[in-house]
């Protein structure tokens, strides 16, 4: 499938899918994106409502890594050691991953290094990237994930409903549901009504929210119940 590096509205990049009119990030601001959703609504609002000073976040859909960066930036503010476990099926190479420019648009150009680091650990085994930030890459498909009672929070990123509504479904949400500790949330940029109902289906209390730029609403869900 052909790939292409575009520039997204806030001067991030992304990769473009042409042949699925699709991107990894929203064309709207890839680095505004990723903030919003998974920052303000996902961490910020986790870190509010409950007492943590060690967190354990999985990410599904690792992709480029701007959400596992963005993420270590601010365990490098809040003093908060993070577990962050990231999910992909196809991993990116290594050429297109010096394409992008998240360090320089996120205003930390001096941890270049840091996010080439967080590519090149080795894939199935704990990472030290910094003091308080351990990376674990798992190289399979989210239907693979059996883990139970594990995760804080998680960063749902997959590609859209509208290419892989496969990977929206409620048996998906219900490996999730189960991978989540009590009190445990998922936030993603989606906000389709299918995707909302397969969440309610799994158990989760599901919550609309204002979507990042240039999308209008976006959606989280909580594990209120073992």
């Amino acid at each position: 499938m052909e790939r292409k590096i575009i520039k997204t509205d806030d001067g991030s990049v992304t990769i473009h899918l042409p042949e699925w009119n699709e991107q990894y990030h929203s064309k709207h601001g890839a680095v505004q994106e990723a903030r919003h959703v998974f920052l303000k609504m996902g961490l910020h609002y986790f870190l509010e409502t409950n007492v943590i000073k060690d967190l354990s976040i999985l990410e599904i859909g690792f992709g480029t890594g701007l959400n596992a960066f963005l993420t270590l930036l601010e365990s490098d503010k809040l003093n908060l050691k993070i577990n962050y476990t990231g999910v992909e099926a196809y991993p990116l190479p290594a050429d297109e991953v010096k394409m992008l420019n998240y360090p320089e648009a996120s205003q930390a150009e001096d941890k270049k290094d840091i996010f080439l680091k967080l590519h090149e650990c080795n894939w199935e085994k704990k990472c030290m990237i910094s003091d308080d930030f351990y990376l674990t890459k798992m190289n399979k498909k989210f239907d693979e994930i059996d883990d139970a009672r594990l995760y804080d929070l998680i960063y749902f990123d997959a590609f859209g409903a509208r290419v892989q509504p496969e990977l929206w479904t409620e048996e998906i949400f219900s490996l999730m549901y189960r991978a989540l500790k009590r009190n445990g949330t998922l936030v993603t940029y989606a906000a389709k009504g299918s995707v909302r109902r397969a969440m309610i289906a799994s158990g989760f209390e599901v919550q609309k929210l204002p979507g990042p730029p240039g999308k209008r609403e976006m959606l989280r869900a909580v594990k209120n119940k073992d």
